[in-house]
């Protein structure tokens, strides 16, 4: 990450309703990056097991990054939660100038309790439709329309997302999922799989990632039944769903979540990837990093029709597209013989060889830095 320009404030904070360790995403991979010429403090939602006042855990995961999660007590109405995040920010602020940090949104909701502050920039990363997601709040969307004329400039998770929120400001900007080329293609020269996979014997065809109400559990199920000499692969943490409901058929893996790190050794051994995605409002707007993640680590893709992967993936023809279930055999057998791999792979390189978070990194802090200079401040779409 060398020759970055700096951040034109000494300090960011980001408000994010993911938690740091969860899931190693685009937060982590931009923030990180942010943090390379920046103080960056990743605040998240509360923890309500304090025995007696409020306070803070500090976590540095570097020389300039910090982890912050607040702890309240338990059973705190909403508005003793706001007041409370909004006292803690104030110690947090104090003998600071506002004018030395910029703003960074995941979540609107934290406009709650940060809503008086002033600093000088105001970012929202807009990565996913959350109004969408299970148990979203009420008063998201209402707070987003907040946010939104308080930002100084918006960046939105994809392009559908964009096409979709761009009337609601006129400094917005997409900024599709993106890669870490050199860390996946790793899984191209990796030969020993981690030891919970080595074992299972067959074709194997994977998927990582949160496994929650947008995961089609039919469309396993069904693949596995019709075809029990496949194995499938499923990693990563079961989130607000009934575990009880996931399909359990003996040629099914759960094998947990796995650090980023590790994603590699497994992708070394599938023979194909899966993004199983009903189609719904929760991932209407959505783009899989998993998408360019695959990609990069050479292993061919079948995903549900995502619009976002439609647009350019399948367009282009990197990525299968199918709709049911025997579309998805479909593809997985077209690919067991497919005699044209590495033509495949090379347009995999060539279409992937601009993609790069740190490119992500470098256009958006132009974005941020030309705001600035042109003092966009609230730049609301009319």
């Amino acid at each position: 990450m060398k020759n970055y320009v700096e951040m034109p404030t000494k300090s960011l904070i980001c408000f994010s309703h993911l938690r740091w360790d969860f899931v190693f995403q685009r937060p982590q991979h931009l923030l990180t990056r942010f943090a390379e010429s920046a103080n960056v403090y990743y605040f998240e939602e509360p923890v309500f097991d304090a025995k007696d006042d409020a306070y803070l855990s500090l976590s540095p995961r570097s020389s300039s990054l910090t982890v912050i999660v607040p702890h309240l007590r338990e059973g705190l109405p909403a508005t003793a939660v706001h007041s409370t995040l909004m006292a803690l920010l104030d110690k947090f602020f104090q003998n600071t100038e506002l004018q030395n940090w910029t703003f960074w949104y995941y979540t609107p909701m934290a406009l709650s309790f940060t809503d008086k502050y002033k600093p000088k920039m105001i970012v929202y990363d807009c990565m996913d439709e959350l109004s969408a997601f299970k148990f979203a709040p009420e008063e998201l969307i209402t707070l987003e329309r907040k946010l939104m004329a308080k930002a100084d400039i918006v960046f939105t998770g994809g392009h559908s997302l964009f096409e979709a929120k761009k009337q609601q400001h006129s400094n917005i900007y997409p900024f599709p999922s993106s890669i870490d080329k050199a860390h996946f293609a790793q899984a191209r020269k990796q030969v020993a799989e981690p030891a919970d996979q080595a074992g299972i014997v067959g074709p194997k065809i994977g998927f990582y990632g949160v496994i929650d109400e947008r995961f089609d559990l039919d469309l396993i199920r069904n693949i596995a039944t019709l075809k029990p000499e496949w194995q499938i692969i499923l990693i990563g943490p079961v989130v607000k769903i009934d575990e009880s409901t996931l399909p359990r058929n003996e040629n099914i893996h759960y094998l947990g979540q796995k650090s980023y790190a590790e994603l590699p050794g497994y992708l070394s051994g599938w023979n194909m990837a899966l993004i199983p995605f009903q189609l719904n409002e929760s991932t209407r707007f959505i783009s899989p990093t998993k998408t360019p993640e695959y990609l990069s680590a050479g292993i061919p893709v079948v995903s549900t029709p995502i619009r976002d992967v439609v647009k350019p993936y399948g367009i282009k023809k990197l990525v299968h597209i199918a709709s049911t279930c025997e579309e998805f055999i479909e593809a997985i057998e077209a690919e067991f013989t497919r005699e044209n791999a590495a033509e495949w792979l090379k347009e995999v390189d060539g279409f992937l060889k601009d993609i790069s978070w740190d490119q992500t990194y470098m256009t958006m802090l132009k974005h941020i830095q030309g705001t600035l200079n042109n003092d966009k401040k609230i730049s609301i779409a009319s």
